[in-house]
Formats: C-alpha cells, structure tokens, sequence
C-alpha cells in the first residue's frame, strides 16, 4: 500500500473531495469546499494490518473528528458476514448515526439513521467514488455533512465484502494445516 495517496474524487453534488490517506502513519483527512473536514487517526504505537487502509479496525485505536469535534467510531471487527465489516459513526453534534455496509463485492451503503443515501465504491487505496440516492418525498438529500462522513467511512475502511460462503471457506481453509 502507498505510503501517501491524495486523491481528489469528483462527487456530482458537492464537487472536489480531497482524501488524503497515510496508511503507514495511520491518517486520513477528507475535506472540500462547503465540506466539513473528517480526520480518523490511528493511535501511535498500533501495528498497522495491511487489510484495512487505515491500518486497524480496533475502535479503541481509532479517532474521529469532524472540523475538530471527536465524534463515535465503531468499526466491526469483519470476520464471517458482509455485516461484520460494518462501520459505525454517530455524530453527537448533529444528532445522526451513519453506517457504511458492505452490500457487495466492491460497494458498501452508507445510512443515515437507518435511511439510505448512496452508494460508495473504495478498493482501499484513497480512490472513493459515492452514487447518491435520489431524493424522494421521504428521504431528504445528502448533506455536505453526509458527503464527508460517507467518503471518510469508505476511505478509511474500504467498501465491499465476500459473500458470506467464501468468507467461511476462506477461514476454513486459514485453518487447515
């Protein structure tokens, strides 16, 4: 994995997205005009797992700001299940609970209090890519706030997951001798 990547992503409502991610010093920055900036910082000292692009999915070993305010992030630790590598953030700030969801091999979908706003496509590599949802009567648009928390969420963690049959082999299989 790059030690640095900066990669603008070009989001068809809010415009330029800078993400800048160091997997090896464990940091990622998300911000853009109109955008709140999110940081997630790993702690000093934690080894990084070169699964996961911020280096660790330990909620203990993880902080999350927004424009400097530490929210909650409860990442899953991802074992059997799509499920299992959800992400969670509540924002006591605004009084919202997001969650990124693997919901494919690539992709993950990102809720806000339950209510879908996009997808979010990541291979882990800084790259992000987000389709909203269309507006409808009983869902309101994504906000700039939204933006930032589903490209940091992605970036941080990737999106996508193995079915579930193949994560079960795969961890058969770790354990055959």
């Amino acid at each position: 994995m790059e030690p640095l990547v900066y990669v603008p992503a070009d989001d068809p409502h809010f415009g330029a997205v800078a993400i800048e991610l160091d997997h090896s010093a464990g940091t990622l920055a998300v911000r853009g005009a109109g955008l709140p900036t999110v940081e997630v910082r790993r702690a000093p000292g934690t080894t990084p797992d070169t699964h996961v692009p911020i280096g660790t999915r330990d909620p203990e070993r993880l902080t999350l700001t927004v424009d400097g305010t530490e929210e909650t992030l409860r990442p899953a630790k991802g074992f059997l299940t799509r499920r299992s590598y959800r992400v969670e953030a509540t924002s006591a700030t605004r009084g919202h609970a997001y969650l990124l969801v693997p919901d494919s091999l690539d992709t993950g979908r990102l809720l806000r209090d339950g209510r879908p706003l996009g997808v979010f496509t990541s291979s882990g590599d800084g790259h992000v890519t987000a389709d909203w949802e269309a507006p409808n009567a009983s869902a309101h648009p994504p906000e700039p706030y939204d933006a930032s928390m589903g490209y940091a969420l992605a970036a941080a963690f990737g999106t996508g997951a193995e079915p579930m049959g193949r994560l079960v082999l795969d961890a058969v299989l770790d354990l055959w001798p």
